[in-house]
């Protein structure tokens, strides 16, 4: 069975030993804005890159809601034009449009602007009228690595068994399950063909954000969803 990417969210550079150390395979760089997470400053991102050679994919949002304006989208393309100038090896970002379907549009403009760069979506698709159809609009667009879903706009406590249901081997291979990913979804993820997960919270002492991600709870993570990848889901 292949091998499964790990993927955990960093705020800081104290952040970046634990997943390295731990065995991360790629970093979501990410700061906690009021409701949800926003673009870091590209100083930020240089510095958590000096810690580590891992990937590093850099949230694109500059506000709570998955839409966008037009002052916004320029300081986006300036954003990612500055985080690949610090080391960015992608970016991460998603959008919906007035009737809640993926804004390929919006996507498709982004990405036309930082050409030859993978991206991995976010979870926009949670709130999408009906996922079906954005996952058909989002395996559409070039550079696409994952897409980040929980299932339900309130996590994976909620939308862990339609997430489930809806693996297809189509898109299995781009899902990455993120958003209260708990250690029981494992073997049943992996057994349906997931191989990208995120962490956050998961991987850091109390699930605090103000903790820094410690290696032993990574390396945990790493353990188990390794082990998973050899055994049957019980």
């Amino acid at each position: 069975m292949p091998g499964v990417v790990l993927e955990v969210a960093v705020s800081d550079p104290r952040d970046v030993p634990g997943a390295a150390e731990g065995g991360a395979d790629r970093l979501h760089v990410v700061v906690p804005g009021p409701t949800c997470g926003l673009s870091p400053e590209p100083n930020l991102v240089s510095a958590i890159g000096r810690e580590s050679d891992l990937p590093m994919f850099v949230l694109l949002r500059l506000n709570d809601s998955w839409s966008t304006t037009g002052g916004e989208f320029a300081r986006m393309i300036g954003l990612a034009e500055d985080y690949l100038a610090c080391g960015a090896t992608g970016v991460a970002f998603g959008f919906l449009d007035s009737d809640l379907e993926i804004d390929t549009e919006t996507c498709s403009m982004l990405l036309a602007k930082i050409p030859n760069v993978p991206w991995t979506c976010t979870r926009a698709i949670d709130s999408s009228l009906d996922p079906r159809r954005s996952w058909r609009r989002l395996r559409d667009l070039p550079r696409l690595v994952a897409v980040r879903s929980a299932g339900s706009p309130q996590g994976m406590a909620v939308g862990y068994d339609d997430l489930l249901a809806s693996v297809t081997p189509e898109i299995a291979p781009l899902l990455m399950p993120g958003g209260g990913l708990a250690a029981e979804h494992v073997p049943w993820l992996l057994q349906a063909g997931i191989r990208q997960l995120h962490l956050g919270a998961q991987v850091r002492p109390g699930g605090s954000a103000k903790a820094y991600v410690d290696a032993t709870y990574v390396r945990s993570w790493r353990t188990m969803v390794d082990d998973a990848r050899t055994s049957p889901a019980g």
